[in-house]
């Protein structure tokens, strides 16, 4: 039995020597899965999922409102149905949505005074959540993982 999970491993570490990028993705997913579990966890006990924080977020940053495809565009993570998404933020009171004047079939998503208080509320806590799962890493490497996650989603000409 150990010489099996011993073949195992040096297997698993052959395949990891082999393809480098590969064994940087699945470290990247798992990291990333982790991560997200932090602010899911506050995000959830204030009613809203990371996806609708995250159109919250965009709308507090644009002060004139975003026609819905440039929400789409502007997120973190796709969601195949933006209108559905904008329809709960919008009956919980958190977003207003109208329709462009010179352009009817443009619908124009703003966030409203509840929007913003609740974005206040959890700035804190959220902020909290990152510095306990990221701050021991020190600001000089926190700038360095930035750097090379920026660099690894350009890809080259």
């Amino acid at each position: 039995m150990e010489m099996r999970q011993s073949a195992q491993s040096e297997s698993r570490q052959k395949r990891k020597a082999e393809c480098l990028e590969e064994l940087a993705f699945l470290e990247l997913c798992r990291t990333a899965d982790i991560l997200a579990r932090g602010p899911v966890l506050l995000l959830k006990a204030e009613g809203l999922s990371f996806t609708q924080y995250n159109v919250l977020r965009i709308l507090r940053g644009a002060t004139e409102g975003l026609a819905c495809g440039e929400i789409g565009n502007r997120m973190i993570t796709r969601d195949p149905d933006i209108t559905r998404l904008l329809d709960r933020l919008e009956g919980r009171g958190l977003i207003s949505r109208c329709r462009e004047a010179k352009d009817r079939r443009m619908v124009m998503a703003g966030i409203t005074p509840d929007g913003m208080k609740l974005l206040a509320l959890m700035d804190e806590p959220v902020r909290e959540t990152h510095r306990k799962q990221l701050g021991h890493l020190g600001r000089e490497r926190l700038r360095a993982l930035a750097k090379l996650l920026r660099a690894s989603r350009e890809r080259p000409s």
